[in-house]
């Protein structure tokens, strides 16, 4: 498979304005590449503005570097400033609920808070967009989260898989039919 293709979005007033350091970016960076061989393609920190996120996002899926997947850290809970699931609604064209509800199922076993989260995925043009928490604990146990299903959904974005081999309901010995 050709390696994935990651951008990461840290949103942060503070770290765009140089008072505070990224970790959650970073640390993004390096378990997307241990884990599914991904290469980084563009990293960048934004201040908690939708207009300024939504412009990023939609550069990065339609101008370039046109990346598989986006990652965006930070911006996701109930702070009147946390504003990047909207950005993400403002640009995306499908909705991914499901990705959001396996993350926040998976990591409820660690934290209750999950659920705080009001992140959203879905795609944009051939490029998967997923919102994860601020916090670099928060943002890693999200993507670890997803670790098993994103290659598939990234090979099923680049339209590289036709049939995944399970056949036709109606056709399987497996599975009963009523009718």
């Amino acid at each position: 498979m050709t390696p994935i293709r990651v951008a990461i979005l840290t949103v942060s007033d503070r770290c765009s304005r140089g008072e505070a350091v990224d970790t959650s970016g970073p640390a993004l960076a390096e378990l997307a590449q241990r884990q599914l061989d991904a290469q980084i393609v563009a990293c960048a920190c934004l201040p908690d503005e939708r207009d300024q996120l939504a412009g990023q996002l939609r550069r990065w899926a339609l101008d370039g570097p046109k990346p598989d997947l986006i990652l965006t850290t930070g911006g996701t809970g109930l702070a009147p400033r946390d504003v990047t699931p909207e950005a993400t609604l403002d640009v995306i064209e499908r909705r991914h609920n499901g990705l959001m509800e396996l993350i926040r199922r998976r990591c409820y076993e660690k934290t209750p808070r999950a659920y705080l989260s009001r992140g959203e995925a879905g795609t944009l043009g051939r490029t998967l967009v997923i919102n994860l928490p601020g916090s670099r604990r928060g943002a890693t146990e999200s993507l670890e989260a997803l670790l098993d299903v994103l290659p598939h959904a990234i090979e099923t974005l680049r339209g590289q898989v036709i049939d995944d081999g399970r056949g036709s309901l109606l056709t399987r010995p497996d599975v009963e039919t009523h009718t």
